[in-house]
């Protein structure tokens, strides 16, 4: 088996052009030799592609190359990272089931579990962190899904995986975790008994803010059963932007590498600034789950959370002096960017919902780039300065 980097570069399919890098497959449908053989192919008899809907050389190129980094047996590729989240869940529930999830999720993932999913009568339950003892009396006979994410959507919480993968076994549920903060390359959740695992491939697995796309990666049998509902629903990636997500697997190792690096400078650096209440990344000694992140992460992550004194106009103010930070509510992305997450991807939640997943007013969601760490602390801390009045 070949290190992650190697496969990561390596995997891609071959046309009969021996071209060195994989080219761009930009077709909506393939031909077939004979009736027999379209037969055959649509009876899945014989391999072969189909319909770009279904499946395309770019999306297959990006599927195994993902599959091989997160040591998953298949995988789908889809258009954004929530259609992702949606089919994930969707092709596995059906009416009258029961999803058990961490409190602490990303603002659209708690609307589909809260108001769309109820709609088909699938119901959820959240259960807290911090509270892993109780768990046990959340689960219902219905119960069918155990979904968190980790580290969490923006407060950075991590979930013990080991704990997760024995305690979804121990109750016959689907695990399905949302890898986007801490990409393959950072964190394998299928080591620890994940049964599915889901990307926002628009993040760090393109890292530049180009595309948008999603991937769900696990078991064969339960990929199948994805398959179907995707197909016949059409999330489907396009083929260009499967080739980007393709290209850009190639250097993740790289980029994360900085983004982690850059991102425990910065964070160290402004730990104890007396502007912020609280500084939180995983990787510094006085997030919570310090321990438990060093265990299932191989370094912290490209994202940090600030907490301004002042509340939300207090972090209003900071935003709008900021002069090399992005605003935008994308991550992941080689230049760096400020969310004000209160007011933006998680406004939707209720006062209490986002204090519950520890989301103030005054907090703000840093997603370190791949800048010089000096020039990103200077632009921030000149922004701290300017917003105190």
């Amino acid at each position: 088996m070949s290190h992650f980097e190697t496969d990561a570069i390596r995997i891609q399919s071959r046309s009969d052009q021996r071209e060195h890098s994989s080219s761009i497959c930009l077709t909506s449908s393939f031909t077939f030799e004979s009736a027999e053989e379209a037969r055959a192919m649509f009876a899945e008899e014989i391999p072969g592609n189909i319909y770009s809907r279904y499946a395309n050389p770019n999306s297959t190129d990006l599927i195994e190359k993902v599959c091989a980094a997160e040591g998953t047996e298949d995988g789908i590729a889809t258009a954004s990272g929530m259609a992702a989240m949606f089919s994930s869940m969707a092709s596995l529930l059906q009416q009258g089931d029961h999803v058990l999830a961490a409190r602490s999720l990303f603002g659209s993932t708690h609307q589909l579990l809260t108001r769309v999913f109820p709609k088909w009568g699938i119901t959820s339950t959240y259960g807290d962190i911090s509270d892993c003892q109780n768990w046990e009396k959340l689960v219902q006979p219905n119960t069918k899904m155990l979904f968190i994410e980790t580290p969490s959507n923006p407060g950075l919480e991590i979930i013990d995986l080991e704990w997760a993968g024995k305690f979804a076994a121990a109750h016959n549920l689907i695990l399905v975790v949302d890898n986007c903060f801490a990409t393959p390359y950072l964190q394998q959740p299928a080591k620890w008994g994940a049964h599915i695992v889901a990307h926002s491939a628009t993040k760090f697995i393109d890292g530049q803010g180009r595309v948008i796309g999603g991937l769900i990666l696990g078991k064969k049998e339960l990929i199948k059963e994805v398959q179907f509902f995707t197909r016949h629903t059409g999330p489907s990636l396009s083929p260009f932007n499967a080739w980007v997500l393709s290209k850009s697997m190639e250097t993740l190792a790289v980029r994360m590498d900085r983004h982690c690096e850059n991102a425990l400078k910065i964070a160290t650096y402004f730990e104890g600034n007396s502007e912020l209440e609280a500084v939180k990344y995983p990787f510094l000694k006085s997030h919570p789950q310090h321990t438990l992140a060093l265990k299932q992460m191989k370094a912290g992550g490209g994202i940090i959370t600030l907490t301004l004194k002042g509340g939300g106009e207090r972090a209003q103010r900071f935003i709008d002096q900021l002069q090399m930070v992005s605003i935008t509510p994308n991550l992941g992305d080689a230049r760096s960017i400020v969310t004000h997450p209160a007011s933006t991807t998680h406004s939707k939640l209720t006062p209490e919902e986002r204090a519950s997943v520890g989301i103030s007013d005054g907090l703000i969601r840093l997603s370190v780039g791949l800048e010089h760490n000096e020039d990103i602390i200077k632009d921030v801390e000149r922004a701290i300065e300017k917003s105190k009045y």
